[in-house]
């Protein structure tokens, strides 16, 4: 069967991602799909909304395939700028699609997961609802607009999000706004059933939606709130770690010490550039910049032979320290 599977059912166009022994992971034939059916559904009046989901119970979505980037990377190829030109292609056509774009946000979403969800009009997560760009600990910048979206969160909420590569309850998603709607597990196959009913007969989607609504209870990084947007309002890395330090957060400092030096100080400079950017378009333009360049790093191929490839969770990032990653580093990857 298909990685991804495309069909329109009673006038609502479905994806769903279709690997689920990888957390439907993303690879470049699954992104050219996706983009050629949200470009013939935009046009076509009988698709009168959209639904993405995932296969299997873990997730939505882990993120890209990155073991072919890796591979691609040690070769020194360029194969992953073409995935990754795809990928931003079809992420700017769910941010501009001129109907409605559900994306049921349930598990693991991570990554591309966020890229392939988060850019839609009606977004939903639940108790189940993992979220998080885990892009600095591979020694990778978040891309897939991700930078859009976290720079635009509340306070400094989404800068500590992309430097710790923590993860987001659904409460805290909706509190960044990264989502819209909190629905129960349980309860996502009656809202599928109703979602295919009312594009039948026209009903709107945010009406159907809302009878599956409840409460997901308070947001934990909220109420982190005034420490971090203290700690991470800083110009640095540097001057990040520091404060968390002088304010008792040696823990959250720590976690952030583990990532590679490189891909914070370049993925605090996206978020900061971002923030100036007018739009998706602009900010996917310039993931496509930082992932290039990144591809052309040491950190890259290290940070996913440590995760992914041989598990041992100890890379060796080179530089080794923030000290050692001028600025003139940075700024080279933009």
């Amino acid at each position: 069967m298909s990685d991804v599977v495309i069909r329109v059912e009673r006038g609502l166009g479905r994806i769903t991602l279709n690997r689920p022994g990888v957390i439907n992971a993303l690879n470049r034939g699954m992104v050219v799909e996706i983009h050629a059916a949200l470009t013939r559904w935009a046009d076509d009046d009988s698709v009168r909304a959209v639904l993405l989901d995932g296969a299997g119970e873990r997730g939505l979505c882990a993120g890209g395939h990155i073991r072919s980037v890796h591979d691609d990377a040690r070769a020194g190829g360029s194969e992953s700028i073409g995935f990754w030109t795809d990928e931003y292609r079809m992420n700017a056509a769910i941010g501009a699609f001129p109907k409605p774009y559900v994306a049921l946000m349930d598990g693991v979403v991570m990554g591309g997961g966020v890229g392939v969800s988060a850019h839609g009009s009606v977004r939903v997560v639940t108790e189940r609802t993992r979220l998080a760009m885990p892009e600095v600990g591979i020694g990778l910048a978040p891309d897939v607009g991700g930078a859009y979206l976290l720079s635009r969160a509340p306070g400094e909420l989404g800068t500590c999000a992309a430097l710790t590569a923590a993860h987001l309850s659904a409460a805290d998603v909706l509190h960044c706004g990264l989502a819209d709607h909190f629905v129960p597990s349980a309860a996502l196959p009656a809202l599928v059933d109703d979602l295919e009913f009312g594009a039948h007969l026209g009903v709107g989607v945010e009406a159907v939606v809302a009878r599956h609504t409840a409460d997901p209870g308070p947001s934990a990084l909220a109420e982190r709130a005034p420490w971090v947007d203290h700690c991470f309002a800083a110009d640095t890395v540097e001057e990040v770690l520091a404060r968390l330090e002088a304010g008792g957060h040696a823990d959250t400092a720590a976690l952030i010490t583990t990532k590679s030096p490189t891909a914070l100080k370049v993925a605090l400079e996206a978020l900061r550039r971002a923030r100036e950017l007018p739009d998706l378009d602009a900010v996917l333009a310039q993931d496509l910049r930082v992932s290039s360049a990144c591809l052309r790093d040491h950190d890259l191929v290290e940070g996913i032979r440590a995760q992914i490839v041989d598990k041992d969770r100890a890379p060796r990032w080179s530089p080794a320290t923030l000290a050692e990653v001028s600025r003139e580093a940075v700024l080279a990857h933009f």
